[in-house]
């Protein structure tokens, strides 16, 4: 049986004291009903992880004796999804399933189009959210390194200020290439393979054509993600996973 998974932020991780404490010991202790003796694994958030064994248990903590550390290198490749946010709670499922694909960052974005628009502290509440269900899913599925969901931006201030070495649009049109047919392309070139990319994908209804052509504008280039239209989620997923893929 896998062994339950535990988080200690950065500046509280000793691998020579580790101790849970607030949820995550009210986790450990009341949800899960982990006991003196118990083996569980505990990570940072930011490489370092470790199977450890539960020592004592007092309210509201839970103290470890670490038994093996691991310490994982930085990934060498970084990928950022630029997602506009899409209505209900499909960000929440977009945030979970990149974290499991890989994303090292996730910036919710807003669009003309984007059905619930949030600003200021409502926007904060919603980024919070948002980072919760990505360390959630790193919990769940394995991952040492928790990916950082940004602030809100609006599309046009994001695309602006991407940087990335290779940056796509999922777009539909003839104009669109596979991501396969992007790569032999810089090859041709003589472009090395990119250390960083980000991926830009639309809500309900895609982005309008003044977004569009602005992202091109700026560097973007049109992604197909195959012959069908595609819901905002699934285009998140297939693309991440077609990043990872060709990319990872």
């Amino acid at each position: 049986m896998a062994k339950h998974r535990f988080y200690i932020p950065v500046h509280r991780w000793d691998p020579d004291a580790l101790v849970l404490e607030d949820e995550e010991a009210h986790h450990c202790l009341d949800v899960l009903r982990c006991r003196e003796g118990d083996r569980v694994f505990v990570f940072n958030g930011d490489g370092a992880e470790a199977e450890a064994e539960i020592v004592s248990t007092t309210k509201g903590a839970v103290r470890l004796r670490a038994q093996f550390v691991t310490s994982y290198p930085a990934p060498t490749f970084s990928l950022t999804l630029a997602q506009a946010v899409p209505k209900g709670k499909n960000m929440d499922l977009i945030v979970q399933k990149a974290t499991e694909l890989g994303a090292s960052r996730i910036v919710p974005l807003l669009s003309e189009r984007t059905v619930v628009q949030i600003h200021g502290a409502e926007a904060a509440k919603k980024r919070e959210k948002w980072q919760r269900v990505a360390l959630e899913a790193c919990k769940q599925c394995g991952r040492s390194r928790v990916p950082e969901v940004a602030a809100p931006l609006p599309v046009g201030n994001f695309v602006r200020q991407s940087r990335d070495p290779l940056q796509l649009v999922a777009a539909i049109g003839p104009e669109a290439r596979s991501l396969k047919d992007v790569l032999a392309v810089r090859a041709q070139e003589g472009e090395p393979p990119p250390s960083a990319a980000t991926l830009l994908v639309g809500p309900e209804g895609d982005f309008t054509s003044a977004e569009l052509a602005t992202a091109l504008a700026h560097g973007f280039l049109p992604l197909t993600l195959g012959p069908y239209v595609l819901r905002s989620e699934t285009a998140a997923i297939c693309a991440l996973s077609i990043a990872g893929h060709e990319l990872g």
